[in-house]
């Protein structure tokens, strides 16, 4: 087997393996992401070397399935099995008093094995199935818990809001594969004029269903609702990066119209779920919207021109995001739950987690010399150097001092105050999931040289010292801000509602989420009647075959009644034939004969018998004659 292939199979086969024994999941699941862990960095390894290789799979007439290593795929799939890795470490002490392990564990197996497939997709029909095997894994994950209502709901929210975007994935696809006449996505990035117009804005719909851009972020933060460690894989290197990923990938086909709509999209974002991160009274609901502002960072750089700074935002994120929702985890468990009423003083509790947490948090912030810093540098530089730098910068800006203020908020928060703990059931697998992704959250900076020069992406244009101060001067603003000033008084009148999503007129929820549902029940209801009724005629018609089944019982006893009464009365007849008929026949023929025996006693030959016989019948015909003229 071709070794491109080995980073999806190991954890395919550990799912697999995990579904059929129904043990030792952990142990399956962290066996599968290590080996695709221990491949990824040695195809890496090859790549740096020059080797690139394309493996053909089966697949459709005159378009074979396609798995290519190249520089960006197999950094991407380094970075996904990090992060798997250690938040399957984390989970074995998260999950441990929880119940369905095989199935949490062979979904996440899945789940690790669909994203590997999504970037080493060299073909759009293979990235399509990766895009819907993914979609599929995180409906499950977030549904994990199905017997809370809170956890169903968030998953069918998460399915109708990312699926309804999807759709703009299918026609850019079918648009591209048309034109281009084949489905090799390289091939397809030399398509120009209106075709690459139109399927750049239909990429970009499938990108912000994904990346929970704006209008369609309010499913990420309902998605807490799952387990922690779902939601740190969620949001750092999987579904949630999916987007951006693609985004990144076709940034030769996006023209110039398209990326300044990508620039626009990302810089609302950013602010808008900046402000919402910073209003939110629960941790993981804060998290999931600085998830949806950090992505819109990375879709600045990319309607910038500059898809590099996005790839080297993206990667530091993905450390950093999964780093900072384990140690939510360890927090959670430690007071069994995450909103900040209940988190008061846990960082003076969980000392270790709390580090790994606030290491990651001044990351994020851009505090040198952390990854974070070199990324958002790079992010700042991008929209500074833009064409529309007027609109990128100042939203790149803001972003980044909105996440020093939330971010610094959130620490102010699980700091002060006092308050006990309870025991925390394998808090040793999660510490270890925490550090293991905090310290490549604090020292990526370092990679990002080796980085640039393996990749060919465009980068920023100039970077300059003032993005460099901006960028430092927007991050310290706002962790300043955010420690000092309360949200409340911060966001002023907005703060309410900065608390509701700042959704207007209900949102997406009230114009697409809620009709969709009410059709979805009344489906649903249709199908109960339809259901009912097909049962009642099921009934009916078992009721119908019952009395058909007796009657044909009764004419079968009626006609067998007759059977045995024919064959009685075919006895009596070959009876009466054989025994009195026959034998009256036989007797008389008998008699005959025995008569004519004895006639034949008579027939001598001998003349004087024949002149007795004569003598004898002559006497008594005269005795008979004379007997009868006496009588008259």
């Amino acid at each position: 087997m071709n070794e491109i292939a080995l980073p999806v199979v190991f954890p395919l086969l550990a799912a697999v393996a995990i579904l059929v024994l129904r043990r030792w999941a952990p142990a399956l699941a962290l066996a599968g992401a290590t080996l695709s862990l221990a491949v990824s960095l040695w195809l890496m390894g090859r790549v740096a070397e020059g080797h690139l290789e394309t493996l053909l799979l089966p697949g459709l007439p005159d378009m074979p399935l396609r798995l290519t290593a190249e520089p960006l795929t197999a950094l991407l799939t380094v970075v996904i099995a990090t992060v798997g890795t250690f938040v399957l470490i984390h989970s074995v002490g998260y999950m441990k008093q929880e119940s369905g392990l095989p199935r949490f564990y062979a979904v996440m197996s899945l789940f690790l094995a669909a994203m590997q497939a999504l970037v080493l997709a060299g073909d759009w029909v293979l990235l399509l199935a990766a895009w819907e095997l993914i979609g599929l894994c995180s409906y499950l994950l977030i549904g994990f818990w199905f017997q809370r209502s809170e956890a169903a709901n968030a998953a069918s929210r998460a399915f109708l809001y990312t699926r309804s975007a999807d759709l703009g994935l299918y026609i850019a696809v079918f648009i591209l594969i048309g034109s281009a006449g084949t489905s090799e996505i390289a091939a397809t990035m030399n398509v120009g004029g209106s075709v690459a117009f139109a399927a750049g804005l239909l990429l970009l719909l499938a990108a912000m269903g994904k990346s929970a851009q704006v209008p369609l972020q309010d499913w990420l933060m309902r998605a807490m609702a799952g387990p922690t460690p779902v939601s740190a894989l969620l949001h750092s290197a999987t579904l949630v990066a999916a987007g951006a990923i693609l985004l990144i990938r076709v940034t030769p086909l996006l023209a110039p119209g398209v990326l300044l709509a990508i620039g626009l999209v990302g810089g609302f974002t950013t602010v808008t779920t900046g402000l919402v991160a910073l209003a939110e009274r629960d941790l993981k609901r804060l998290l999931a919207a600085s998830t949806a502002s950090q992505y819109g960072l990375m879709l600045i750089s990319i309607g910038a021109g500059a898809p590099l700074a996005a790839l080297l935002h993206l990667v530091a994120h993905a450390a950093i995001k999964s780093a900072l929702f384990l140690a939510a985890g360890d927090f959670q468990h430690a007071r069994g739950g995450t909103g900040f009423d209940r988190l008061e003083s846990v960082g003076r509790i969980r000392p270790w987690a709390f580090a790994g947490f606030t290491l990651a948090a001044l990351a994020l912030a851009g505090i040198p010399p952390l990854s974070g810093f070199f990324s958002k540098d790079a992010v700042i530089a991008a929209a500074l150097s833009a064409a529309g730098a007027v609109w990128l910068a100042p939203l790149a800006l803001a972003g980044t001092l909105l996440t020093g203020a939330y971010l610094a908020r959130a620490l102010r928060l699980l700091w002060r105050g006092a308050g006990g703990t309870r025991p925390v059931a394998g808090a040793a697998w999660m510490g270890v999931g925490v550090w293991g992704l905090a310290i490549p959250a604090a020292a990526l900076g370092l990679a990002f040289g080796p980085i640039e020069a393996l990749l060919d992406l465009p980068a920023p244009e100039a970077e300059g010292a003032w993005a460099v101060l901006l960028g430092l001067l927007a991050a310290v603003s706002g962790l300043a801000l955010g420690w000092l000033v309360p949200a409340r008084r911060l966001l002023g009148p907005a703060n309410p509602w900065a608390q509701s999503g700042l959704t207007v007129a209900g949102g997406l929820t009230a114009v697409v989420g809620r009709p969709a549902m009410a059709v979805s029940r009344g489906c649903e209801r249709l199908e109960d009647r339809l259901y009912a009724a097909a049962l009642r005629v099921g009934r009916r018609g078992l009721t119908i075959a019952r009395g058909c089944e007796r009657l044909e019982l009764s004419l079968y006893a009626v006609v067998l009644g007759a059977g045995h009464a024919n064959l009685a009365m075919g006895h009596l007849v070959r009876v009466g034939d054989e025994r009195r008929i026959d034998g009256l026949i036989f007797a008389l023929v008998a008699s005959v004969r025995a008569w004519g025996d004895r006639a034949r006693t008579l027939q001598s030959g001998l003349i004087h018998h024949s002149l007795a016989i004569s003598a004898v019948v002559t006497a008594v015909m005269l005795l008979i004659l004379i007997l009868a003229s006496l009588r008259f």
